[in-house]
């Protein structure tokens, strides 16, 4: 995963939630610094104005970002916003997006759990909301087919993930714990070697030999699968439905109670984009690619970006359940303490504006605030 520069690169190896959780990033790709684009956006002309001037929002360069990066391409969060500008800001990881939270830079943000997880828990319940999902899926074991031929062949390898506690490596030691097989949680020596590598390395790590697979998020398994690798995995096949949660859109808890009608548009364009997203995947991929490359300067490629597409279910439900699922894991790893998430969601301003369109509504499983 890319890295800000706000992000340490030396992570002590201790198993304590603000430790584990405060060097992680986001699957983010793209630029290689956190970017400002807060003059791009203008509000709809005679559009009426909400109750702020405007609201900011952050989001990765990244297709697991697909409602935010095709929502603001195609102006449809604007267009339910009126006379309130979006302002945006772009993130490599997800600690630093969580600052920008924290210190009022940006109003909602598009993120990663793990990133949620640690800043609500860091600020004793204080900082964020997570008030609704965006996407699911889009993660997958790939490996060199000529050293590893079955899932029972993984023993012995060395398996890349992002980054030390980060979502990925925590779905995989779990998956090698059920599995019956040890491994050092800190270290990622054992029955697997596990080796965190920064996905933007990964595929030429994986070009040359020094590792025989790895359980990435999109599309760096899609730039695998280029460079010869075979998916032997899928990591939706492990969850009900074959749905979790890949990104949440969270929202500074100030900004959520002093501008309620501000985050309820936002949230209307985001269940809009959605729809959009889904009913004309051609043309949203387009968009997002598009987006890509105004971000960072490069498009995706065909054959990377149409399997990375496919593989990532966009969605308004954040799968509640998933999240709690993700952080036991976590914890079941020895990674850090079982966090508390009571409090973390509060679904009202979605379900409203789901109940307005005529949509069911979603639960927070037992997690919402009180």
């Amino acid at each position: 995963m890319p890295a800000s520069s706000t992000v340490r690169r030396s992570l002590i190896a201790a198993a304590t939630l603000p430790l584990l959780f405060g060097a992680l990033a986001a699957c983010g790709y793209g630029s290689s610094s956190d970017k400002s684009d807060a003059d791009k956006a203008a509000p709809a002309a005679n559009g009426k104005k909400l109750s702020a001037d405007s609201v900011k929002i952050g989001y990765f360069p990244n297709l697991t970002h697909a409602t935010a990066l095709v929502g603001v391409q195609e102006g449809l969060f604007q267009k339910e916003l009126g006379g309130t500008a979006v302002k945006t800001a772009t993130f490599n990881a997800g600690p630093s997006e969580i600052e920008a939270l924290n210190a009022g830079s940006i109003d909602i943000g598009w993120i990663g759990p793990s990133p949620a997880i640690n800043g609500y828990t860091k600020s004793k319940g204080q900082s964020l909301r997570i008030i609704g999902g965006s996407a699911s899926g889009g993660v997958k074991l790939v490996v060199n087919p000529s050293k590893v031929t079955s899932l029972d062949g993984l023993k012995g390898k060395k398996i890349a993930t992002p980054q030390l506690g980060n979502t990925q490596d925590v779905a995989f030691l779990n998956w090698i714990a059920d599995k019956g097989w040890k491994v050092d949680a800190q270290s990622g020596k054992g029955d697997v070697d596990v080796v965190r590598t920064d996905n933007k390395i990964t595929p030429d790590a994986f070009k040359s030999g020094s590792i025989d697979g790895a359980w990435v998020p999109e599309p760096t398994a899609s730039k695998l699968v280029a460079e010869g690798g075979k998916v032997l995995l899928d990591e939706s096949d492990l969850w009900p439905d074959k749905q979790f949660v890949i990104t949440n859109i969270i929202v500074s808890q100030k900004f959520l109670k002093e501008h309620p009608d501000v985050v309820e548009a936002v949230l209307r364009g985001s269940v809009k984009t959605n729809e959009w997203i889904v009913t004309h995947p051609d043309q949203a991929k387009a968009s997002a690619n598009a987006a890509l490359k105004n971000l960072s300067g490069k498009a995706l490629p065909a054959d990377i970006l149409d399997p990375a597409w496919k593989s990532i279910k966009i969605l308004d439900d954040p799968l509640a359940a998933s999240l709690q699922a993700q952080a036991d894991h976590a914890a079941k790893s020895g990674l850090l303490k079982k966090p508390d998430l009571a409090g973390i969601y509060d679904l009202d301003p979605l379900n409203k504006v789901l109940k307005s369109l005529g949509r069911p509504q979603v639960g927070d499983a037992g997690l919402g605030v009180k």
